[in-house]
């Protein structure tokens, strides 16, 4: 991390006082200086509005140095072992372990998070996501032999092409880097220009890990410059893409002329249900933990609170008391439950579909327009409920990503399931009920590539990924390695 006007390491330097700059990408296992360049991104801080730091912007010819390195070193690196590549993992972690709350206190920085959130999730799921990805590592068949006596063997796709997002600016790079490293493949990352300095941060660390010089390259840029060109490139054999529904169809758009594996994490607008027999307390809390973490801008958000109508009011009132009694202070404070709104464009959208939700005839239960009372700068919303929502209202079918809630009312369980299912999404959902199998069977019914029964916690074991334009491929474990791989067929008589 180049902390501009500074020569302290990051973890002794007042954040709230540096102006952090990445003037340097990593290809070829070296830092390539950048800072002499024009093209540039500066940022401010989603808590103060003062500015953050800068980005310089790569262009194709980064791109493309970082292809023909990444290229170099997959000759290299998909030769090693199984053991290696597991053995080059656990010292990775180690080296997120010891810096994780380092990297924790950057991601609040640089996004607004809550600090027990980037301690808790930010940066504290980097090392639990390698162990998962290590036991991915072993449960996959690598050689097999078919009843006819054919191989089946699992190779690396090749090199690959990595684009993150801003919301979950770490986590979201290790479950695609530590995927392809499992099996076998190199990489060009371009993180989101909007949080490039954790992204810088993982990049240092990654270069201290041993690893072939050129297995990781990291381009910083925008999506039409940088993204655009990694997407279309011919000496890319796959793209990895976190963002939303519209970028990712641009993404696949460029990489169709070189019919590349494109695997994308899109958006989503996914739905709580609460059925009659359901626990008010346990759903409320459930609904809305899964809905405002991370201030809201989480991809499986359950944004959408599904109720039985004669418990409506009774959601409500448990509701409004819960999210009035969240404390949004200084995201730097331990006490502190929400955060910022990362960058000004999302503020900005959250605060029209609020708007909008109130035009269409939502009941405004709490929250609404503006900053939270005491806060006069800052990219700050007011955490926002609504009830008496139906499928038409803008709110219930567009994503969002800020914390707003909208409980939805329904009759029978055949409505309820109908209205879970009503949008183009297909990401996430949870269901509330005090019989497990009823549960269970509606978590069957529902279109979506993950559900919760009763405040289950994630399990970065199974897959993670959706239905229709939530995208496609999963992420985590033995399944997101998976996406890293080819099959191959080799045909003949063995002993």
């Amino acid at each position: 991390m180049s902390v501009v006007e500074s020569e302290k390491p990051l973890a002794s330097t007042h954040l709230e006082d540096a102006h952090l700059g990445v003037e340097r990408f990593f290809i070829g296992g070296r830092e390539i200086d950048v800072s002499g360049r024009t093209s540039r991104l500066d940022l401010v801080s989603p808590v103060t509005e003062r500015q953050l730091g800068h980005v310089i912007l790569g262009n194709e010819t980064d791109v493309d140095m970082a292809v023909l390195e990444a290229r170099k070193a997959f000759k290299v690196y998909s030769e090693y072992s199984l053991e290696k590549r597991i053995e080059l993992l656990e010292g990775l972690k180690a080296l997120f372990e010891e810096r994780h709350e380092e990297l924790s206190q950057l991601v609040t920085h640089e996004i607004g998070a809550p600090i027990s959130f980037s301690r808790a999730i930010h940066a504290g799921s980097t090392m639990p996501m390698i162990d998962h990805t290590i036991a991915g590592m072993r449960e996959i068949a690598w050689e097999e032999k078919t009843a006819s006596g054919s191989n089946v063997v699992r190779e690396p796709i090749g090199v690959c092409g990595l684009i993150t997002p801003w919301n979950f600016p770490l986590h979201q790079i290790i479950a695609k880097v530590a995927a392809a490293l499992a099996a076998g493949c190199t990489m060009v990352l371009k993180p989101s220009e909007l949080s490039p300095f954790t992204a810088d941060a993982f990049a240092e660390i990654f270069h201290m890990a041993g690893y072939p010089d050129g297995t990781l390259n990291v381009v910083h840029g925008d999506g039409l410059t940088v993204g655009e060109a990694i997407s279309s490139h011919p000496g890319i054999d796959m793209i990895s893409f976190t963002g939303s529904t519209r970028a990712g169809r641009l993404v696949a758009r460029a990489a169709a002329d070189t019919v590349k594996r494109v695997h994308q994490e899109l958006g989503g607008k996914s739905a709580a249900i609460m059925l009659e027999d359901g626990s008010v307390d346990e759903a409320v809390a459930g609904c809305l933990f899964g809905a405002l973490s991370n201030t809201g801008q989480a991809c499986m958000a359950w944004g959408r609170f599904l109720v039985p109508r004669d418990r409506q009011a009774e959601v409500i009132a448990k509701a409004q008391a819960a999210i009035e009694s969240m404390p949004m202070g200084d995201p730097g404070s331990d006490e502190a439950q929400l955060g910022a709104i990362s960058n000004k464009a999302q503020y900005d959208k959250v605060q029209r579909l609020i708007e909008q939700g109130i035009d269409e005839g939502a009941t405004l239960v709490t929250g609404g327009l503006g900053r939270p009372d005491g806060k006069d700068a800052g990219f700050f919303v007011r955490p926002t409920l609504f009830a008496d929502v139906d499928s038409t209202m803008t709110i219930a079918r567009e994503e969002i990503f800020g914390p707003v809630v909208s409980i939805m009312p329904y009759d029978n369980e055949d409505e309820a399931v109908e209205i879970a299912n009503s949008t183009v999404y297909g990401l996430s959902g949870a269901v509330f009920s005090a019989d497990h199998e009823r549960a269970r069977s509606v978590a069957h019914r529902l279109r979506t590539g993950m559900v919760h029964l009763n405040g289950a916690n994630f399990d970065f074991d199974a897959p993670f990924g959706g239905y229709g334009q939530s995208g496609n491929g999963r992420e985590w474990g033995k399944a997101g390695i998976e996406d890293f791989l080819e099959t191959k067929a080799i045909m003949g008589y063995y002993a």
